[in-house]
């Protein structure tokens, strides 16, 4: 039928391909990424971890969307019903985008202490379908001619791009000032067409009379590619390189703050400070840049503007593509040169936190830059990522928690094995969530890596060990890194000591350590140095006399349990009183220490609901029920943090609209009613569902009798 080839022809092609809108989940964030780093930000690469990188090959590929939901541990038990048995979420402007990004031959090189650059040839294939009517999808194959219907597309518009990149990228160090550490990055990408197709609608809308059948549509639709496809599903005809070309370029900046800078500084042979390359320098690490600034001309691109408002028997109807279908029964109301193509310029912000020497905590977000609405523009998927890692030059280890706008939450593992690295930032999300997975990704890849060498001092003296003449004993430079005397033999040189003569610790430079509040416990050992307390409690005080310091105790003037860090717990239900929010009432600590609603208590509350009489055809609430509405008041009254919904619902006698009018009139009253006897009006909502949830069958007054009734539900 032809209002499926029209309004689910390019949805439901792409969905038949496979792929991504993000690229290289998690591995980005990686100290030793290389030349992948450049992708996010292209400042990565100055003051690199690595020497040298060669990048042999690398593919990753990625899918999104906020249509389809399904579960990849069913591909484990039987692929070919991966998708016919997942669960849809059709919506008014469901979206759709995927890549496939192959990193080919690249490399990676650190020129010296301020600069590096990096050269990579790159291939993508780029998505994005936006506003898709959802309920259309959903319906697909299930239109009955017999039957009228009508369908509301409203705006829907779609591409697909192919291209390649020959990028240089060069990275400069622009500020070193011991904490405060900034640098630069610029990619000039030379762009390489391959194929381009983009669809736009406006306004469409279809109307089908049975009687006739014959079908109004309404609106306009643009239709554009490169290449004058015959075919929009024929992939081959789109691999075209005479498809034109354009240029792209990337910008990005990175701080690093530095507090432990002189830690990572040895002295050369001339006294001169080195910095240890081959370590990571940074506390945290804040990054910021914008990518794929650009657009491919479009040399061959033609564009196709038809009219739909017309009226079409369906059995006149030719064409079996989209192509086909809209060039044969529509209006071609003009032909133009099409619209570059605008790359999917994004915005990348990005923290690291360096937590010790071998883990980190990354927070990223990519945000696009580009409409989803205007015509042969490609568009990244807003993504926030939190990234756990282990990281040391040989080994990554992984696991991005990501929020991807449509496909929500996604969890993915991923390693890095010297020259080998793979991952995936939904896999595991994807086999445990069921079948609310809505998107999935994998990448993976060949490289050699050459890294940085770290400096060696055994001694710790800030002398490299070739240049130290003592280098298994700490010295100064000015001794050649060989030892100065200590008369006190305290550890402490006689230079550095401010006591040389009386032995002390080094973290009070050589002197005893002192008791500035006389309490008997030595400064050192005092986690009150200036407060006087007991030895037993290291030197602090305990006001309240339970055996806990005021400085850990959390209600320091009143008893309470070691278990509770020093607070009551009045109501014995193990949550302390200052997070409970109902402390003289035992709960549970998942409701905040209130009571829950059990299920008993919740038929309760709908066995009297359902008893709610009201006056024949109206809203108002009879008087009979009033004591009803007392025992439901008693009920909410026992849960005094919890939330309802109070629900109408009608038999299916009379119009569905004025069923729902009144459904919605009821709850509103039994709503008021309850707000009125001073149930909080936040705890309470309406809603009317009209005669669309029976619980009984219609065609019998005992069912009918059923079926009006009010509900009220708790929210969880």
């Amino acid at each position: 039928m032809y209002l499926k080839k029209i309004c689910l022809g390019a949805f439901m092609l792409c969905l038949s391909h496979f792929g991504t809108a993000q690229s290289y989940i998690g591995y980005l964030t990686d100290n030793y990424s290389g030349v992948h780093s450049v992708l996010s930000n292209p400042a990565n690469i100055a003051d690199s971890r690595m020497k040298l990188e060669v990048n042999l090959v690398g593919v990753s590929a990625f899918f999104g969307n906020d249509y389809l939901g399904f579960s990849l541990s069913d591909a484990f038990e039987d692929i070919s019903e991966t998708f016919d048995e997942a669960e849809t979420f059709p919506q008014e402007n469901n979206a759709l985008a995927f890549n496939v990004d192959i990193m080919g031959p690249s490399v990676l090189l650190s020129i010296n202490e301020k600069s590096a650059l990096s050269v990579f040839l790159r291939g993508r294939g780029f998505f994005n379908a936006n506003d898709v009517n959802g309920e259309t999808i959903a319906r697909e194959g299930g239109f009955n001619e017999d039957e009228d219907f009508f369908i509301d597309e409203g705006n829907v518009s779609g591409n697909f791009n192919l291209w390649a990149e020959l990028g240089l990228t060069y990275a400069r160090v622009l500020l070193n000032q011991e904490q405060h550490f900034l640098k630069g990055g610029l990619t000039l990408k030379y762009l390489q067409g391959m194929g381009n197709v983009y669809v736009n609608g406006s306004d469409i809308t279809i109307d089908y009379d049975s009687d006739t059948r014959n079908v109004t549509t309404t609106g306009e639709f643009t239709y554009g590619n490169t290449d004058e496809l015959d075919d929009i599903g024929s992939a081959g005809d789109i691999l075209e390189f005479n498809s034109g070309n354009g240029f792209g370029a990337d910008l990005g900046l990175v701080y690093e703050w530095r507090p432990d800078h002189e830690k990572y500084k040895s002295l050369d042979r001339n006294g001169n400070k080195v910095a240890d390359r081959g370590a990571n320098k940074y506390k945290l690490k804040f990054g910021v840049s914008v990518t794929d600034i650009g657009t491919i001309r479009n040399t061959k691109g033609v564009d196709e503007l038809y009219n739909l408002n017309t009226t079409q028997n369906i059995d006149n109807f030719d064409g079996d593509v989209l192509e086909e279908a809209i060039e044969e029964n529509f209006e071609l109301l003009s032909t133009s040169d099409s619209p570059n193509s605008v790359l999917p310029t994004a915005l990348h912000a990005n923290t690291d936190w360096n937590i010790n020497s071998k883990f980190y905590l990354n927070l990223n977000a990519d945000l696009p830059l580009t409409s989803k609405t205007k015509v042969n523009t490609q568009r990244v998927l807003t993504q926030i990522s939190l990234t756990p890692r282990f990281e040391i030059p040989w080994l990554g280890i992984y696991s991005p928690i990501s929020l991807l706008e449509g496909a929500g939450v996604q969890w993915g593992t991923g390693l890095r094995l010297g020259p080998l690295y793979a991952g995936s930032g939904s896999i595991l999300s994807s086999l445990v969530l069921g079948n609310d997975t809505k998107s999935l990704d994998v990448y993976a890849g060949l490289k050699i890596p050459i890294y940085q060498r770290r400096l060696k001092d055994k001694d710790g003296d800030d002398i490299t060990d070739k240049e130290d003449a003592c280098p298994e004993v700490p010295g100064p430079f000015e001794n050649q890194g060989c030892p100065w005397p200590d008369t006190d033999k305290d550890g402490i040189l006689d230079k550095d000591d401010r006591c040389p003569n009386e032995a002390g610790p080094e973290e009070n430079q050589g002197c005893p350590w002192p008791d500035s509040d006389g309490d008997g416990v030595l400064d050192k050992d005092d986690k009150c140095p200036e407060t006087v307390g007991l030895a037993e409690y290291q030197g602090c005080p305990d006001t309240d006399g339970d055996r806990i310091i005021d400085v850990e105790d959390r209600c320091p003037q009143t008893p309470g349990s070691p278990d509770y860090q020093g607070c009551p717990d009045s109501d014995g239900d193990t949550l302390p009183d200052v997070d409970d929010a109902c402390p003289n009432t035992p709960g549970t600590l998942a409701n905040n220490g209130c009571p829950e609603v059990t299920e008993a208590v919740q038929k309760q509350l709908n066995d009297y609901a359902k008893t709610i009489l009201f006056d024949t055809g109206k809203a108002s609430i009879k008087s009979e029920s009033v004591s009803t509405m007392v025992d439901i008041i008693q009920i909410l009254n026992e849960y005094p943090s919890a939330n309802f919904t109070v629900e109408g619902h009608t038999d299916s006698v009379g119009s569905s609209t004025s069923n729902q009018r009144l459904s919605e009139s009821r709850a509103n009253a039994v709503r008021d009613f309850l707000i009125d006897k001073g149930i909080a009006s936040n705890r309470l909502s309406a809603i009317g569902f009209g005669e669309e949830r029976p619980i009984a069958s219609n065609a019998t007054r005992n069912g009918r009798k059923q079926n009006r009734r009010v509900e009220i539900n708790l929210v969880k």
